[in-house]
């Protein structure tokens, strides 16, 4: 496949999971790699890469898909993302959805009701 053409992270992990089932399903690796180059309109050689991460990790979990959420924030504090992202070395969204996601564990705070 040209680089252009990746699938995204959801996809791959379909895929992996297909190729685990066939190999789980007893499907000799030649018959599988045709049958998942067939279904996904992928080369043999990309269908077995997909058969070697299914045989090496087995399934794996498909990650839930991504929507866009804009939100106005103070600039100073875009600023402190920005870099904590940076000295990280991930993503914007990676840290933001982190954040939010350990915030909204915490529940609501005591006295203050929950909308």
């Amino acid at each position: 496949m040209v680089r252009g053409d990746r699938v995204d992270s959801v996809e791959y992990a379909r895929r992996v999971n297909a190729a685990a089932d066939l190999v789980g399903a007893g499907a000799p690796v030649a018959a599988a790699a045709r049958t998942l180059a067939s279904r996904y309109g992928v080369s043999v050689r990309q269908a077995r890469r997909y058969l070697e991460q299914a045989m090496a990790a087995g399934h794996l979990e498909v990650p839930e898909s991504s929507v866009v959420f804009t939100v106005k924030l103070p600039e100073s504090l875009a600023g402190q993302i920005r870099a904590r992202a940076h000295e990280s070395d991930r993503a914007i969204s990676a840290v933001v959805a982190q954040a939010l996601a350990e915030f909204l564990e915490r529940g609501a705070p005591e006295g203050r009701p929950g909308r």
